[in-house]
């Protein structure tokens, strides 16, 4: 196997999580008498270009099919970063009637519909149906395609290049890194801006977030390693902001290289920071297996003392990070008896792997239990707030990462 962006020979592994299914392959009740497909998750660190990743496994467009249950718009808090994203990048960047914005992986147009709101030129890429569906109903110009060079120059033929690009939650989720941003670059206007949000790989081993690694994961970056791969397409990135989502992301903003926008101070300063950390050598990679083994094991054995005392644990959150942990830890309906989610393109199936039934929050509010496990532990705050009622019968929130802690 060799490194998707440098093909150095992969050597170093970072992590095994042993084999699992797709995270969001979702089972339908007439699912359950067959039989799942399981892929290994194995992830290594080239100790070349630093780029953590994992191999595809399985195709990219059979993972983001069709039937893709993620929908962006379920989530409140995401929702609000959306448009606060919107606020400042259009102030910041002058955007108005006569600038065209290209949203990649735009999902059901959570994002775009704030930039349609101000009246400025838009359009979304996005390889899956069943959202790109969503985002139509909302008026939004969706193209069901995969983003690469290709359709990239065949885009600009036919429409011209984007005064922003923007990708939130895609950057890692792309097998080939190279063609993807070989892409940005042609479609990016001359002194267009390209924004890219993606969780960073220092907070993800600082904080032991393990179960962010899935197979829609392809790869796990920091911004020395991003940094690299956008300068081998001639694109710079002249600002970085470190965001609190999804347990800690980064945003690059980046240009052509020929275009000669100061760069900001906080690029070198996130760039030392990294440097300290210790991210360009061996080391910083090594014994993440073991802290992951720590949590499995302590989860386990806290839910497992729950069900001897008699405790009812449910979850809430049928995230694919959820999904990670469940299957990794083997943890069956025994354990956990239920699965709560707002999104209904969710409820009524079942969690791949564990086969654990994703029902309603109203459901989880019937059934009463005991602890109610928060699997999306970046959405902790949220969640408890949505399900206050929880602690009014009695019951408590846990989460396991970055330890399992029982919240007071």
């Amino acid at each position: 196997m060799k490194c998707r962006h440098c093909q150095t020979g992969l050597r170093d592994v970072f992590i095994d999580l042993g084999a699992s299914p797709p995270s969001n392959a979702f089972l339908r009740p007439e699912d359950l008498d067959r039989p799942e497909l399981h892929f290994p998750l194995k992830v290594f660190t080239c100790h070349a270009c630093r780029l953590v990743q994992i191999d595809e496994v399985q195709r990219h467009d059979e993972i983001f099919s069709n039937d893709y249950v993620y929908f962006s718009s379920y989530s409140s808090s995401w929702l609000a970063h959306a448009r606060a994203y919107v606020d400042r990048v259009t102030e910041r960047l002058g955007l108005g009637p006569r600038s065209f914005v290209m949203e990649i992986a735009s999902n059901d147009g959570y994002l775009l519909q704030n930039v349609r709101e101000r009246g400025i030129p838009c359009v979304g890429i996005e390889p899956t149906g069943s959202t790109a569906a969503v985002a139509r109903g909302k008026g939004i110009e969706s193209i069901e395609r995969f983003f690469g060079h290709d359709f990239a120059r065949e885009f600009v033929q036919q429409r011209g290049k984007a005064d922003l690009i923007l990708g939130n939650n895609v950057y890692a989720h792309v097998p080939d890194i190279n063609d993807f941003t070989a892409g940005l670059k042609a479609a990016l206007a001359p002194a267009g801006t390209l924004t890219l949000e993606f969780p960073h790989l220092l907070r993800l081993v600082e904080e032991n977030q393990y179960d962010t690694i899935y197979h829609e994961h392809f790869s796990y970056l920091s911004l020395g390693t991003v940094r690299r791969i956008l300068a081998m397409q001639g694109l710079t990135v002249w600002d970085v902001e470190e965001l609190s989502t999804h347990g800690g992301s980064l945003r690059v903003w980046a240009q052509h290289a020929t275009h000669g926008r100061p760069v900001e101070p906080s690029v070198a300063a996130l760039l030392a920071k990294e440097a300290a950390a210790g991210m360009e050598g061996d080391a910083f990679y090594r014994g993440f297996q073991a802290r992951a083994e720590r949590i499995k094991d302590d989860l386990v054995a806290f839910l497992i003392e729950q069900k001897r005392a008699g405790r009812t644990v449910a979850a809430y959150g049928a995230a694919a990070k959820g999904n990670t942990m469940l299957n990794h830890a083997g943890i069956r309906p025994d354990l956990i008896r239920c699965v709560a989610d707002a999104s209904p393109h969710k409820q009524g199936r079942f969690m791949p792997g564990s086969r654990i039934p994703v029902v309603s929050p109203d459901a989880l509010r019937a059934l009463r239990p005991d602890v109610v496990l928060i699997l999306p532990w970046n959405l902790r705050d949220e969640v408890a707030s949505q399900l206050a009622d929880v602690r009014a019968w009695g019951g408590r929130f846990a989460v396991a990462i970055p330890s399992l802690q029982v919240l007071p």
